[in-house]
């Protein structure tokens, strides 16, 4: 079965390197030429470094590639995944497309799967999530995902031809849960990262992690997610990593903000972009998220962090 990686950043590259280094034929896809003929002759992306390209991974610029592919991974932000796949919807027309994206659509305020099953309708969608660093899949370092596929005779096909000996998939059917645990975590870890760049100490962001978990299933479960899924790896597993590892960009953004520190703006950070769409998304279906909604302030530079700490604590006491 061949497996096309869309997408050469540190993520889709990690994905490739792992399920290369497992014997999978899979065909690394960047956009830029010059960039991929540069990682073909030296083995190696700058994103990971000291993590070799397999001798068996192959490289190429040529969206033609797609075509040919049984399995495309779409490794690139929420935010341009519409863009992608209106570009090249005529090569992917009956495949399985897995998301390994996390977000929510901002002009849409849809889930990668939904953005999918629009661009491409007789594609059949899927999404990988989980708590996962691309340094630890490169390294070959034990990883466990969930594959989530609204077919599951597909999901079990996605599920044999993505799990590798170090890195583990777990199979569901509940596309909306993985979707949302895996957006809404990175707008959780933000919040993390200001406690802990303002110095708020850990108790505060041990209350931040399991305040925004009540926030991310109540979201969820309106939008019809089984709530065992938000217990699981794309929910509680991604949430704890990444509030708590500075591998986690949205993480590292968050402490930028808690310290009034500048972040490098060529840094993807997820969470920020989420936070607004899940704002709207609150708004829309009238429901309370404090935690999101004061993230949404503060990226859109609305409010201070002593401000946002000012609205969290004044809240009206309440059961848990």
């Amino acid at each position: 079965m061949k497996i096309c990686v869309a997408g050469s950043g540190a993520f889709g590259t990690a994905l490739a390197i792992a399920l290369a280094a497992a014997g999978k034929t899979v065909t690394l896809l960047g956009r830029d030429a010059d960039a991929m003929e540069q990682m073909t002759a030296t083995r190696e992306n700058p994103r990971l470094p000291d993590r070799p390209l397999p001798d068996q991974l192959a490289l190429t610029a040529s969206p033609e590639v797609l075509a040919d592919a049984d399995i495309v991974l779409l490794a690139m932000p929420a935010q341009a995944l519409r863009s992608y796949l209106d570009s090249h919807s005529d090569k992917l027309s009956g495949k399985a497309l897995v998301a390994c994206c996390k977000g929510i659509d901002m002009t849409t305020l849809s889930g990668p799967t939904a953005t999918i099953k629009t661009a491409v309708p007789t594609a059949t969608p899927a999404i990988l999530s989980g708590p996962s660093f691309a340094a630890d899949i490169a390294k070959g370092l034990p990883t466990a995902l969930t594959i989530a596929c609204p077919d599951d005779a597909v999901g079990q096909t996605l599920q044999t031809a993505l799990s590798t000996p170090t890195l583990r998939l777990y199979r569901t059917t509940d596309t909306t849960g993985v979707e949302l645990g895996g957006a809404l975590k990175n707008v959780i870890a933000i919040a993390c990262g200001v406690s802990t760049g303002a110095e708020l100490g850990d108790s505060a962001r041990a209350a931040l992690m399991t305040r925004g978990s009540h926030e991310v299933r109540q979201l969820a479960e309106r939008m019809g997610a089984d709530p065992q899924t938000l217990g699981g790896l794309a929910g509680f597993g991604d949430l704890a990593l990444t509030c708590t590892s500075q591998q986690s960009r949205n993480y590292r953004f968050g402490i930028a903000i808690g310290r009034n520190a500048p972040f490098d703006p060529s840094v993807t950070v997820e969470g920020a972009s989420t936070a607004k769409a899940v704002r709207k998304l609150a708004h829309d279906l009238d429901i309370d998220l404090p935690i999101c909604t004061v993230v949404a302030k503060l990226c859109n530079q609305e409010i201070t962090v002593k401000q946002a700490l000012d609205t969290l604590l004044s809240r009206p006491l309440k059961e848990e």
